[in-house]
């Protein structure tokens, strides 16, 4: 369980704001307009462990632990518009949210044929910033079908408390869905019926021509049947 506290150093530059409102709110607020490196924040975000990562900010002369809190892409091109730290002290803890990972192969998938599914992907912890974990991993190698691991059954030591509810659910295996059976079983159906129209079709014709056949045979048969005119005699 790796630490999200990076040795990393970031120069901030100042950055005029857009305006007197802007300014007057950022001050209000207590926060500043600097300029970044935005491929170094980039790099941090696509860290391992992410926006929880821990660097330090150098400006003005001066030097933090900061972390990132906020962040924006550009939605067509995918650029980071920009972020929002927040400066840390080490010595008071924080509320942060981090990933589960889930690590093994569940028997209860391998052997018995269930499907492995994670409902929670992330837990909220509260720690001291040298604490947080950059991911925590949940071994499932043990897993059963109809079995469940729930948020109590992280690994954890004395340093995180999980601010979670303790019975949410985190993965569990379970049966294949009657729906995904069903489908090919409807499938099949279907396509067993789909000749049906063509057929009545085809007959309806075989029998409008049968009929129309029948039709002239009799009235062939009708003239057939008509006596002849006798000759006039001389």
């Amino acid at each position: 369980m790796a630490t999200a506290t990076a040795d990393k150093n970031v120069e901030a530059k100042p950055r005029q704001s857009g305006g007197k409102n802007d300014a007057r709110r950022l001050r209000k607020t207590g926060m500043k307009t600097i300029a970044v490196d935005p491929k170094q924040m980039g790099r941090i975000l696509h860290s391992e462990s992410g926006h929880n990562t821990i660097f330090d900010l150098a400006f003005d002369g001066q030097s933090a632990k900061v972390m990132i809190v906020d962040w924006q892409y550009e939605p067509i091109k995918g650029a980071l518009l920009h972020v929002d730290l927040k400066r840390i002290a080490m010595d008071k803890v924080l509320r942060v949210s981090v990933p589960i990972l889930l690590k093994g192969e569940a028997p209860g998938v391998k052997q018995q044929g269930g499907i492995l599914e994670q409902i929670l992907r992330e837990v909220e912890i509260e720690c001291l910033p040298a604490d947080i974990p950059s991911h925590i991993d949940v071994d499932v190698s043990n897993l059963m079908f109809g079995q469940i691991v729930r948020v109590s059954d992280l690994p954890h030591g004395g340093k995180l408390k999980f601010l979670t509810d303790e019975n949410q659910s985190v993965a569990h295996v379970v049966a294949v869905k009657e729906v995904v059976e069903a489908a090919p079983a409807e499938a099949g159906a279907e396509a067993a019926a789909a000749p049906a129209e063509p057929e009545v079709i085809k007959k309806g014709k075989q029998e409008t021509e049968g009929e129309a056949a029948e039709g002239g045979k009799g009235e062939k048969a009708e003239k057939a049947e008509k006596p002849e005119k006798p000759e006039k005699k001389k």
